[in-house]
């Protein structure tokens, strides 16, 4: 037997000694920190990167290590086989009954069968999926999606990871055998092939040559050309004030003859453009703020390429945000600063503020975060997407080319939606031959950007894998920060049916700071919830304010007692910027401590 002290020798023999008084660190596992020199890692990177481009870089080992967890443990419970027997047996008897029932005259039978109700599902809510055999397509498809969701949940000793991974699996499998797909079993498909004399076909075939040249040319999509940034989109008068490697910072001076102090800095996500804020007139957000007496700046991000693959979170916090903070306090001396952050742009700000918070004079006056989570241990769908062997793959494929590319973020998201953002859109443009209304959020959501590599690789395993933030462990400037150091006013957004940020993500806020919190859920998604003006129809949001210091409340008593309201948001936001700030005053001029460089949008938006 080897004893104790021979295992000391080999143990500290193998790992270096740590300077004295040097605390030991987690070591960063990540492929972009290794030497690129060592020609045993140059060589896992090729194999990595040229396995990415055949798998469009989703890792195999993921899928193969979730679908075997799945099996391995299915294989060992015989109580919930014998449960799926049960229900498919069940299913394929009321099926039949159904189908025999249906070839009675005048009976349109229910998309349901005993012991399952479907839910509603837009694919079939037109009529002529209620008369045979299309109700059968269609019945037979959601129990077969509901056979598969009981499958793949509730299986015992499987991983939380894995399963999401074969469930999504299994839903995307039945997504693209969905009867609605194909012309021979899709009723309306078939009812317009009959009235139009085929020229449906033809119509949508047309659509497809033209999208795969736009594809293969590296053109926009059809029906994005009408927007254009600088002329139907973020056209709000500002001007560029500064620029430097990463940012362009632009200020839109208020409309009215009196204005508030403090500016408000709009800080946008780096994954897309900033415009998402500056849409058209009238459902611009800086239009809105600039219209009722606010000064606005937004950091518009650059297109990363491969001359800015080595830019970080360090990069993107003191080049971004600090540098955006330092020129408006130069151009605003002795006022605060409104910050709002959207999507990404709101981690960091929340990053930045709680760094700022240890300095003695935070030049923050209060916190907005639109979407953003701070707490990354329920992700949301996303988290799909990452675990150990996708980032170590997506890591590879960056060293060699620089960044993440555009193609690659719009594809992972649309594949979380597959069914709206795929199917029914080939079913529509290419079977129905009907072109879909391009609308300014569509066109801006077409125009993606890159991302850094570090950055990308830095984000994904500090927040995501590790939850550095939420844990009290992530750094800045080599020192941690706390999001409870955290003490400015904080108004908070999420929205009701978010993919990328849960709600209930977003509210987790709520436990790690004592700031006074008002957090308000809309109505819509992660972009339209937040591209929310006022005047659209059918729009309602619920808003509560947690004072300093108040104890905790969970998500769900908090849904119920909270305040609910019509219309949009926006005027709540503002009213709420007003009870920050000073008292209305004449309007002053900013130009001299940093004179305008060009006319906003600027440039940095216009690169591809």
């Amino acid at each position: 037997m080897t004893s104790p002290s021979v295992i000391s020798q080999v143990v500290s023999t193998a790992t270096p000694a740590l300077p004295e008084g040097v605390c030991p660190t987690l070591s960063d596992p990540s492929i972009l920190s290794t030497n690129p020199e060592t020609p045993k890692n140059q060589l896992d990177i090729k194999a990595l990167a040229r396995l990415a481009e055949i798998t469009s870089s989703v890792s195999p080992m993921s899928l193969w290590l979730a679908a075997s967890d799945w099996a391995g443990h299915i294989l060992l419970a015989p109580g919930k086989r014998l449960d799926l027997m049960l229900l498919a047996q069940q299913q394929i008897s009321a099926l039949t009954v159904e189908s025999i029932r249906a070839l009675r005259p005048g009976v349109a039978p229910p998309l349901a069968v005993d012991g399952f109700e479907a839910p509603l599902d837009k694919r079939f809510q037109n009529d002529a999926w209620q008369h045979w055999p299309f109700s059968l397509y269609a019945a037979s498809f959601l129990v077969l999606d509901h056979w598969w969701q009981a499958a793949t949940t509730n299986v015992p000793g499987v991983d939380r990871h894995h399963a999401h991974l074969v469930s999504f699996g299994a839903r995307q499998i039945l997504d693209l055998i969905s009867p609605g797909n194909y012309p021979w079993s899709n009723p309306v498909v078939l009812q317009k092939t009959i009235d139009t004399a085929g020229t449906n076909i033809l119509s949508g075939s047309r659509n497809w040559i033209e999208d795969i040249q736009r594809l293969t040319q590296g053109h926009p999509p059809h029906g994005v050309d009408q927007y254009r940034v600088g002329h139907e989109l973020a056209v709000t008068p500002g001007k560029v004030v500064y620029q430097n490697p990463l940012i362009e910072l632009i200020r839109y001076s208020p409309t009215t003859e009196q204005v508030y102090p403090e500016p408000v800095l709009l800080v946008s996500a780096w994954i897309m453009k900033y415009y998402v804020l500056d849409l058209t007139p009238g459902q611009s957000l800086v239009e809105y703020l600039v219209e009722h007496g606010h000064t606005v700046y937004c950091i518009s991000w650059k297109n990363p390429g491969e001359s800015e693959s080595q830019f970080g979170m360090e990069e993107y916090l003191q080049l971004g945000l600090r540098e955006a903070i330092r020129v408006m306090q130069e151009s605003h001396p002795g006022t605060k600063i409104h910050a709002a952050g959207y999507c990404l742009g709101g981690t960091l700000l929340a990053i930045a503020n709680a760094a700022l918070s240890r300095e003695p004079n935070n030049p923050l006056g209060s916190m907005t975060l639109f979407t953003a989570q701070t707490d990354f241990s329920e992700p949301g769908e996303l988290a799909l997407f990452i675990d150990e062997s996708e980032v170590t793959l997506l890591e590879a494929q960056m060293r060699e080319n620089g960044v993440l590319t555009a193609g690659q973020m719009s594809g992972a998201f649309q594949i979380l939606r597959s069914s709206d953002l795929i199917w029914s859109r080939m079913v529509q443009e290419y079977l129905m031959g009907e072109r879909r209304a391009v609308t300014p959020l569509i066109a801006w959501n077409a125009d993606a950007t890159r991302m850094p590599a570090k950055m990308h690789s830095q984000y994904l395993r500090r927040l995501f894998l590790n939850d550095d933030l939420s844990e009290g462990r992530f750094m800045v400037g080599g020192q941690v920060i706390s999001l409870s150091d955290i003490k400015t006013p904080i108004f908070c957004v999420a929205t009701e049916k978010d993919h990328v940020a849960p709600w209930r993500s977003v509210f987790k806020l709520h436990y790690f700071t004592p700031a006074e919190i008002t957090f308000v859920l809309t109505d819509g998604g992660h972009n339209a919830g937040i591209a929310n003006p006022p005047g659209q129809r059918q729009r309602h949001y619920r808003i509560a304010c947690r004072p300093s210091q108040a104890g905790l409340v969970d998500p769900e008593r908090w849904c119920q007692t909270a305040t609910l309201e019509d219309g949009s948001w926006w005027p709540a936001w503002q009213q709420w910027l007003v009870a920050q700030s000073g008292p209305l005053g004449p309007v002053g001029s900013s130009d001299e401590a940093y004179p305008p460089l060009a006319d906003a949008p600027g440039t940095y938006v216009l690169e591809r």
